[in-house]
């Protein structure tokens, strides 16, 4: 479980996660599909400092409105597998919003190798792009 509040009302968290322009700034990939609807798919490419290009991808089992995404994620030729990630948007106030994740792997041994990785210093900055880069469309 994650969880994270921001300081940008609903609407605009909501808006980072569906809109390809968005998703690219502040996960710092590139979009190649992002079909934000039931029964969607999406898939992104990053690029390492040695110029590999790496995929990630998934489907989109539901997308309400400001509300929640059923997704899920898988790294292309990884060991990881398939994670299920359930994301639920929350509004606070007029101005604030938080963001509840929860992240289903496989397996407990499988959840404890992606742990290993820089998981949540990667996913707190994130996070804070979002905050810095859609504060920008205020």
């Amino acid at each position: 479980m994650i969880t994270r509040e921001f300081d940008l009302p609903l609407e605009l968290l909501f808006k980072a996660y569906i809109e390809p322009d968005i998703v690219e700034q502040w996960m710092g990939t590139k979009v190649l599909k992002l079909e934000s609807k039931k029964h969607g798919s999406y898939q992104f490419e990053t690029t390492d400092p040695k110029g590999n290009a790496h995929r990630f991808n998934g489907v989109i089992h539901e997308c309400s409105l400001n509300k929640k995404i059923a997704r899920t994620f898988e790294m292309e030729n990884t060991p990881f597998g398939i994670q299920l990630e359930l994301l639920s948007f929350e509004k606070l106030t007029e101005e604030t919003s938080k963001l509840h994740m929860q992240v289903i792997y496989e397996s407990v041994a499988l959840r404890d190798q992606v742990l290993k990785l820089p998981f949540a210093q990667g996913i707190n900055m994130a996070h804070n792009r979002i905050q810095d880069i859609v504060n920008k469309l205020k």
